[in-house]
């Protein structure tokens, strides 16, 4: 039952966002950039490096502390404050970039409405289930 409720509630957030990026992009005036759905999008080869040293750096970083929960009796807080730590940096990054040096700078505001949404998602979904498992 717990995995119907989250299914819907993933859809919920990927409807939502779809709706606040169109609504963005109708009063901001940002045109539509046509990017392959889940493929690298970065804006120039520092962009690259920086994305990908921040994602080796989450992963191995997420692992560890998964070990510690699992291992050391940590607390699951530790794995919501780093995942929620590394997601706002990646959004960080590239709206930076796109800001700077995308050839639609207006792009960034997506990427920044879009993070917000995705954040406040994990922190009601971890609420939720640390609600729910208990």
């Amino acid at each position: 039952m717990i995995w119907i409720e989250l299914s819907l509630f993933m859809l919920f957030v990927f409807i939502l966002n779809l709706i606040v990026k169109f609504l963005l992009r109708r009063l901001m005036k940002i045109e539509k950039e046509n990017k392959p759905f889940f493929s690298y999008n970065h804006i120039n080869a520092l962009h690259r490096k920086i994305d990908w040293f921040i994602r080796i750096t989450s992963a191995i970083a997420l692992i560890v502390i998964n070990c510690l929960i699992i291992l050391e009796s940590y607390s699951i807080n530790l794995l919501l404050i780093a995942t929620f730590f590394f997601i706002l940096l990646d959004y960080a990054v590239r709206a930076l970039f796109e800001c700077k040096y995308s050839q639609n700078p207006k792009q960034y505001i997506l990427t920044i409405s879009e993070g917000i949404l995705f954040l406040t998602a994990i922190i009601i979904m971890f609420d939720y289930l640390l609600i729910k498992l208990s």
